[in-house]
């Protein structure tokens, strides 16, 4: 049972970090469901601030998991996000790890 335990240790250890965080993992999950979402949507589904999803959405974007496209709606500044493909493919990589972990875990 400890040699279980210390594999799946493992296995959480080697998820991706920038996905595993509480908010990101919500806006990258959102993002997936949706496919594209408008700053203030997020906002609401996340309950971050805006100026804590901007954080997150900046480590997204920089780990290129996310795009941000800004532009204009009748004069009203509009920011869209969307997964990227390698986004798309990391969260696939990131629930397959999670759900291994959990299942060696169950079975334990």
């Amino acid at each position: 049972m400890a040699k279980e335990s210390l594999n799946t240790s493992r296995q959480l250890a080697e998820v991706d970090p920038i996905i595993h965080a509480p908010a990101r993992l919500g806006i990258i999950s959102t993002l997936f469901v949706v496919e594209v979402a408008d700053f203030a949507f997020l906002t609401r589904q996340t309950g971050l601030t805006r100026g804590n999803l901007s954080a997150h959405l900046k480590k997204l974007e920089e780990a290129g998991y996310i795009t941000v496209e800004k532009k204009f709606v009748k004069r009203v500044p509009r920011t869209l996000l969307s997964l990227t493909k390698q986004g798309r493919e990391a969260f696939h990589i990131y629930r397959k790890q999670m759900q291994q972990a959990l299942d060696e875990l169950a079975g334990s």
